[in-house]
């Protein structure tokens, strides 16, 4: 296990987790009477959907962290899924440029890989870290 890198996983998910609290804020007090209610639901998709991922990015740090299955992949993936994900929606919702939510499922994808990575991670090599 590179504890490091665990601990930087764990702090970004924090930060992510953080930032999509803020994110939601804003959008709830500053941005409900400036958008759309078509945008307006983008942003909050974007901003539900980082806070599901931060907190998996969160769960892979201390399943790592403690010995049990080394998620460190799904949990980068989780991250570059954010970025790809919530950040093209936040970036739409500013822009109204269109070509932004054709960036969306490459971010979908990889939230779906990682989900798929960290079940494969936890049911086959278990909490021995290696495969049985």
């Amino acid at each position: 296990m590179k504890t490091k890198e665990v601990r930087i996983l764990m702090a970004l998910g924090a930060v992510l987790a953080g930032l999509s609290v803020a994110a939601g804020a804003f959008g709830a007090h500053a941005l409900r009477d400036a958008l759309s209610e078509r945008y307006l639901t983008v942003y909050e998709t974007a901003s539900r959907y980082m806070m599901y991922h931060a907190l998996a990015i969160l769960i892979c740090g201390l399943s790592t962290y403690a010995g049990g299955p080394d998620l460190r992949k799904p949990a980068w993936l989780f991250a570059a899924g954010i970025l790809f994900f919530s950040g093209s929606l936040y970036v739409l919702v500013a822009t109204g440029i269109g070509v932004f939510g054709a960036i969306t499922p490459i971010g979908g994808v990889l939230f779906l890989v990682g989900w798929t990575w960290s079940a494969y991670g936890i049911f086959v090599t278990g909490s021995s870290g290696r495969a049985d």
